[in-house]
């Protein structure tokens, strides 16, 4: 214990003397003569810390001398020996101090220091295992992205080898693919013809939908006519958009196939050129395919002119028809917009036509119930008075108390009349019927409660019963533990505490065991026979606060070893003294102490049999 200056901890000496309880005891403030380490070693002052400022020159003077080294407890001994004021520990925690010397050590804990600068690690560490993982997901992904770079490569690699066997089987075809593009050169003057025609359609169309452009001016009832039709129109018109971007694809496809056999040409007369080199004759050849391919290739390019030139127009066209879909959709959301405000209009009038014909309803409704109760008014007075309504009338009013209206009179008679309700002739037999029966009830409810009340008290009286029998069986109970537990554990400590001791009903009971030399208290933490012998401790105290004139144990002793067997029977032979104890068992031991052996045998070829043994102390000591 670290106590606040000699006075504490001279009190505290005394309670640990007064406890008959062992310890060590530091105080601040008394004037020590601090030690240095030694020139050797690590000094273990450097990873000692406190939070309070006061206690560092007691650290100085209690573990200022201490050096750790490494090695075993033969190079601690030597540094001690060299060292004499020093105190010297080894990794495998042996301590060499100038009282005694020590090998082995016990478990310790870490400070509250040591925790934080631990705390402090972990976290580093968890930051560093953070961007660990962070820089691994990136390399991944960047291996993921090189992977299929590589990928994409090794692609390319092949579609350029594939074209490379693609051209080498292209030389051979040369001929053949001019007489196709002479071919498709026919085809492509078909294919203008075709775009031409297409783009007057288109135009045609244009002037239709311009046409159409003032129809959509008209009045509410042909707004919603001229939008579908323009709806209609817009449909049309993405149709025909799409058919020319479908055509203008077309075209660029055709143009791109005919560069890619322009220039499979161009390698053919560079191919030409070469053979002329090595063969004069081939070289003639060559120069009169050379000039046939040269005019094939003059009407290519002049194709390909066309081509583009063609594509262009599209092109124009296509940014006309856009301007004009531009145009009419902003026309179409100026007449929806008239539209939706006519509309708006249109509700909010049939919104107010609504209320006025709920309010005629309304007024229809009241005028018809008001001529409802005014026959059914006259129809009671001829029924019940026997009155017309002009008699009634004549009638003089009775007199009213002073401040109430004859309205508010006639409410309260009705309302009177309501709560009497019908005549009932039995109604006096049912009322005695039922003021009998309520007097029963009564003088059941009344014994009911006094009973409620007795049983109150008998249960108060039960439990106050129960709180101090048990309060005293625990005194009793606590205290014989203690000492049958030092008798068990010679050195060791143990108690039972209430978890609750304000409730005694609900409280629950802890038991806490500490057996020399260990400084644990939880039952999970001991072995099996230090267990089974904290159990017997309590079991025995139970016994000795509450005696009874035997006990019946059933092998609690199989976990014990040797000295713990012998502080067992020693136990049972001061139990002996005042009860009988049976005991089942398999200890020999435990068979030895007994009086009487009681056991089971059973011969070959017969029964079971009991067979019992007096005075087997004796017996087994002879033998």
């Amino acid at each position: 214990m670290v106590v606040d200056g000699a006075g504490a901890a001279r009190q505290a000496l005394a309670a640990l003397t007064a406890g008959d309880a062992t310890g060590a005891v530091l105080a601040l403030g008394v004037d020590r003569t601090a030690r240095t380490a030694p020139p050797v070693g690590e000094p273990v002052r450097r990873h000692v810390r406190s939070n309070r400022p006061g206690v560092d020159a007691l650290l100085d003077a209690v573990v200022g001398a201490a050096v750790r080294i490494d090695g075993d407890w033969a190079a601690g001994l030597d540094v001690a020996l060299a060292h004499p004021d020093a105190i010297v520990v080894t990794a495998d925690g042996a301590r060499f101090g100038a009282g005694a010397w020590r090998v082995g050590g016990s478990a310790t804990g870490a400070t509250g220091a040591a925790l934080d600068e631990a705390r402090t690690r972990v976290g580093a560490a968890a930051e560093a295992v953070t961007a660990a993982t962070a820089a691994r997901d990136a390399a991944r992904t960047r291996f993921a992205e090189l992977k299929r770079t590589a990928g994409d490569a090794r692609q390319a690699a092949e579609q350029t080898a594939a074209t490379l066997r693609r051209a080498a089987d292209g030389l051979a075809r040369v001929e053949q693919q001019a007489t196709e593009a002479a071919e498709e050169l026919d085809g492509q003057s078909d294919v203008r013809a075709e775009v031409e025609q297409r783009l007057r359609t288109e135009r045609d169309r244009v002037a239709e939908l311009e046409a159409m452009l003032p129809a959509l001016e008209a009045e509410e009832a042909a707004a919603a006519e001229a939008a579908r039709a323009m709806t209609e129109a817009r449909a049309a018109l993405d149709d025909r958009a799409a058919a020319v971007a479908t055509l203008r694809s077309d075209l660029e496809i055709r143009v791109a196939q005919v560069e890619e056999r322009r220039t499979s040409l161009e390698s053919r007369l560079v191919e030409v050129d070469a053979r002329v080199a090595r063969n004069q004759q081939a070289a003639q050849e060559a120069a009169v395919r050379r000039e046939a391919l040269d005019v094939r290739a003059k009407a290519l390019d002049g194709l390909a002119s066309a081509c583009q030139a063609s594509l262009a127009e599209v092109e124009d066209s296509l940014v006309g028809l856009r301007a004009k879909r531009q145009e009419q959709s902003e026309a179409q959301r100026a007449v929806a917009v008239a539209l939706d405000g006519l509309r708006r209009e249109r509700v909010q009038v049939e919104k107010q036509l609504n209320e006025v014909r709920e309010r005629i309803q309304r007024a229809d409704l009241e005028l018809n119930e008001i001529n409802l109760r005014i026959e059914t008014s006259v129809e009671a007075m001829r029924r019940d008075l026997d009155v017309d309504p002009e008699t009634a009338i004549a009638a003089e009013c009775p007199e009213l108390p002073e401040d109430v209206a004859p309205a508010a009179r006639s409410r309260e008679l009705e309302r009177e009349l309501r709560l009497m309700g019908p005549i009932n002739p039995l109604a006096l037999e049912e009322y005695e019927a039922l003021q009998e029966r309520h007097e029963f009830l009564q003088g059941q409810l009344d014994d009911v409660k006094g009973s409620r009340r007795e049983l109150s008290k008998v249960i108060r009286a039960v439990d106050e019963e129960i709180v101090n029998v048990f309060a005293a069986a625990f005194a009793d109970v606590s205290q014989n533990f203690t000492q049958l537990f030092s008798t068990l554990f010679p050195g060791g400590t143990g108690s039972i505490k209430l978890t609750d001791p304000e409730d005694l009903l609900e409280t629950g009971i802890e038991v806490e065991a500490k057996p020399s030399g260990k400084n644990v208290r939880k039952l999970s933490l001991l072995s099996g026979g230090e267990r089974s012998l904290t159990a017997l401790a309590f079991l025995f105290a139970v016994f000795r606060s509450r005696p009874s004139p035997f006990y019946v144990m059933d092998e609690v002793e199989a976990a014990l070893d040797d000295v713990n067997l012998h502080r067992f029977l020693e136990l049972v032979a001061e139990f002996r003294r005042e009860a009988q104890l049976v005991i089942v068992s398999h200890q020999k031991r435990t068979m030895e102490a007994a009086d009487i052996l009681y056991g089971v045998t059973m011969s070959p070829g017969g029964s079971s049999k009991v067979v019992s043994e007096r005075g087997a102390a004796k017996h087994a000591g002879a033998a």
